[in-house]
């Protein structure tokens, strides 16, 4: 190790954004940590025979992204295996689940996801058609927004589902209405429990073997951190192992997943799984870097598309009139209450997922509740996806500490918005959708989360569509909501300061001397006037504690 100021990376000729109107022109790095900033000039005395010079000319450099809701092993595990996310149409679907059959016929289910709603009607996809392409194995397809499961006869058969098995409580056997057989669409707790119990759980080589995939590829995007919103015991072996031996070179946050089909007996259970996890000594733990499980995972509601978000009112029957279904609450209020209390009091973060105003007032009702009894404390709740928030609950959010956690891109028209959205909300409703401008003039602290593989990981495109409320591969359509746009410099925030916050990461999210050096070199200046679309950018460079984990061969 050098004894002296030599620094180990210099990046200059980039403009460096230190904050909303702060900026350097170079970055030294040094022991994994941001050693000085300033002008090129001022920072050439620290280059020595082993530093490394990148000159970045119209760059931009930024602290590095941080996800804070993201599936990292479970997309890193579809990309190994069954991909569909860049396909579009069921054509395309049925070609490449062909394909992945034909080239493992030694694989005893055909697993993977990514399939969307738009392209079959009514947004359930049927066996026949897996049937006709794999006859012989179960086959098992997570749809994009893991809501629900594309299954064959054989996957039905191998989980006894029939004519006569009814729909479990927290979701719902799409049915054939002449028949009452079951048509080969799992939605909600129907799909997970033939997730959970009946597909083949990895093993910790393959979970392994996934978050690393996972890795490399939001390292490419400049990710440097996340908050992992689905951790299974499995998957917290594979993080810890991966942690110990120095592979897991992002800083990630573990939200462990509430059974809500059990009670507070399991908070004893998520309470040994924490320490576990934080025993595991990191070779970057002095940085902050590593696994930390010390968040918990609570689903209040599903999703609006398959009419399991959790509604006030009840939703609109697409023809103009109402039906009699407001959705579902996965907890009780009063459950939800006391799990989010006693979570509080025993030391840990929640993170809510909740999508309709009935989800999201009772989220913010249980913090209320559990700031009346345990007293304010600093664990920085968040309730993710607040995709229907009424009016009157928007200062909720900064008057309860919680903190916004926004999955921009889906902020946008696209077809599961206006034919699977839109007319089931009614016009009244759909306003009322991701309103991030409202809540951050609110006081409200907003961070920003993609939902990987629901939608896009690319911070870049996320942060365009909340910036312009409008698809970047679509950009001349009319923007949805304009009135919620957020500016620039809040959506970089969100995605850097406002994610390390929630992340508990009082390391990261900022470029300042002496922090852990986590940064994104990006290609162009997104300030610069003129500058093209923000996510026709990328990420060149990418350093995670001080050590390059992504690099164009600058």
């Amino acid at each position: 190790m050098p004894t002296d100021d030599t620094a180990d990376l210099i990046v200059t000729g980039a403009r460096v954004r230190l904050g909303e109107g702060r900026w350097a022109s170079a970055v030294a790095v040094r022991d994994g940590r941001i050693s000085a900033l300033g002008e090129e000039t001022e920072l050439r005395g620290l280059a020595g025979p082993g530093t490394r010079v990148v000159r970045a000319t119209g760059g931009l450099v930024v602290p590095g992204f941080q996800d804070s809701h993201i599936h990292a092993p479970f997309a890193g595990r579809n990309r190994l295996r069954l991909w569909l996310n860049d396909l579009a149409g069921r054509g395309a679907y049925l070609d490449a689940i062909a394909a992945y059959a034909d080239s493992h016929p030694d694989e005893p289910w055909i697993i993977g996801g990514g399939w969307a709603m738009e392209y079959f009607p009514g947004g359930t996809p049927r066996k026949e058609d897996l049937d006709a392409i794999v006859p012989d194995r179960p086959v098992f397809l997570f749809n994009r927004d893991v809501h629900g499961a594309w299954v064959n006869s054989r996957a039905l058969e191998a989980a006894g589902i029939d004519r006569d098995t009814p729909d479990p409580a927290d979701g719902r056997i799409e049915r054939d209405p002449a028949t009452g057989l079951p048509t080969g669409t799992l939605h909600e707790g129907a799909a997970y429990r033939v997730n959970d119990h009946v597909v083949p759980e990895p093993g910790q080589a393959e979970w392994e073997a996934a978050i690393l995939e996972a890795q490399t590829y939001l390292h490419s995007l400049g990710i440097t951190g996340w908050q992992d919103a689905w951790v299974t015991p499995g998957t917290q072996a594979a993080y810890q192992s991966l942690a110990a031996d120095g592979r897991l070179t992002a800083r990630v946050v573990g939200a462990l997943w509430w059974d809500r089909h059990r009670g507070l007996e399991q908070i004893d259970e998520l309470r040994v799984r924490r320490e576990q996890g934080l025993a595991v000594r990191a070779p970057g733990a002095a940085l902050g870097s590593g696994f930390h499980p010390t968040t918990v995972k609570i689903m209040t509601d599903g999703v609006l598309e398959n009419h399991t978000g959790a509604l006030l009112e009840p939703y609109c029957d697409g023809c103009g009139g109402h039906s009699d279904n407001r959705g579902l609450s996965y907890l009780p209020y009063e459950t939800l209450r006391q799990a989010v209390t006693e979570l509080d009091r025993h030391g840990f973060q929640v993170h809510l997922h909740a999508i309709g105003d009935r989800a999201v007032r009772e989220a913010l009702d249980a913090i209320a509740a559990t700031r009346a009894a345990n007293g304010p404390g600093d664990r920085r709740h968040h309730i993710a996806h607040v995709q229907v928030v009424q009016p009157e609950d928007v200062g909720r959010f900064a008057e309860l500490g919680v903190v916004v956690n926004c999955q921009a891109y889906w902020a946008q028209s696209e077809p599961q918005m206006d034919e699977l959205t839109i007319p089931y909300l009614g016009p009244e409703r759909a306003r009322m959708q991701y309103p991030f401008a409202d809540l951050l003039a609110s006081g409200a602290r907003l961070a920003m989360g993609s939902d990987w593989a629901v939608t896009t990981a690319d911070p870049l495109e996320q942060i365009e569509v909340a910036v312009t409320r409008v698809d970047p591969e679509n950009r001349g359509k009319a923007p949805f909501l304009p009135e919620q746009r957020l500016r620039l410099d809040d959506v970089l925030d969100a995605f850097t300061s406002g994610s390390a916050y929630v992340n508990h990461d009082e390391q990261g999210g900022a470029l300042e001397v002496g922090r852990r050096a986590d940064l994104a070199l990006l290609d162009r200046d997104l300030f610069a006037p003129g500058a093209p679309p923000i996510a026709d950018a990328r990420v060149r460079l990418t350093v995670a504690a001080g050590k390059v984990v992504h690099d164009e061969g600058l």
